[in-house]
C-alpha cells in the first residue's frame, strides 16, 4: 500500500478506482525500452490537476489498470502523482486483465473494502470492454472518459454501457463531489 497524502480531514463516501493509459497518462506521448516496459509519458490535459484535486479533498484513489508494475511507476511518478494513490493494481501482478473482476476485488480487499462498500465505488477509464465491462460486471458505478479516438466510444453492448460519461478529466472533480454529496445525504437519512 502506498499511503499516499492525506490532505483533508473530511472523510468522503466515494471512492475512486481509475485506469491509467488514456485516462491519466496520453497513451500516445508513451515511450517504451526494449522489453516493451513504458520509461516516459505525458499526462492528459488536466489529468494531473484531477488527481491532486480528488486528493486534496479527501476522496481515497486507487489505481486499477492493465500493465506492468514498472511502466506505472515511472510513469506515476515522473508525472509527480504516484503519492496520491493509496492502492495501485496492475494486471502484472493479478496475472489477470481488466474486466477479470480479480482486478476490482484486489482493489477492494487492498482498501479494506466490503460487499457493502461496492455502492461507494466508482471505476472511471477510458475502455469500455475493459474499464466499464469490469466496473458493471463488478457491481461498481462506471464512468467513461470518452477522451481518446483510440478506442470505441460507444456500444451495443449493455454490459460496457456507463453509469456516466466525462469528456476530459477536470470533469470528474465535479461529478465525484456531487456523488459524494448524494452518497453522504442517503447515509444522513439512514442514520
Amino acid at each position: 500500500m502506498n499511503g499516499g497524502p492525506k490532505m483533508s480531514d473530511e472523510a468522503k463516501e466515494l471512492i475512486i478506482f481509475l485506469d491509467c493509459g488514456d485516462t491519466i497518462i496520453d497513451e500516445g506521448t508513451e515511450v517504451r525500452d526494449e522489453h516493451g516496459t513504458v520509461i516516459e509519458g505525458r499526462v492528459i490535459t488536466g489529468a494531473d490537476t484531477m488527481v491532486r484535486t480528488l486528493a486534496e479533498r479527501g476522496y481515497r484513489l486507487a489505481i486499477v489498470a492493465d500493465g506492468t508494475a514498472q511502466s506505472f511507476k515511472n510513469l506515476l511518478t515522473q508525472n509527480g502523482l504516484y503519492d496520491y494513490f493509496e492502492v495501485l493494481i496492475y494486471s502484472e501482478q493479478m496475472k489477470v486483465d481488466k474486466p477479470n473482476p480479480r482486478m476490482f476485488k484486489a482493489a477492494m480487499g487492498a482498501m479494506e473494502l466490503g460487499e457493502r462498500d461496492r455502492g461507494r465505488i466508482i471505476m472511471v477509464g477510458n475502455n469500455l470492454s475493459r474499464d466499464v465491462r469490469g466496473a458493471n460486471q463488478a457491481g461498481i458505478t462506471s464512468v467513461h472518459l470518452n477522451w481518446t479516438s483510440r478506442y470505441p466510444k460507444t456500444s451495443l453492448d449493455p454490459a460496457e454501457r456507463p453509469d456516466y460519461t466525462i469528456e476530459e478529466p477536470l470533469a470528474l472533480v465535479e461529478l465525484a463531489d456531487r456523488l459524494n454529496e448524494e452518497l453522504a445525504a442517503k447515509k444522513r437519512i439512514q442514520a
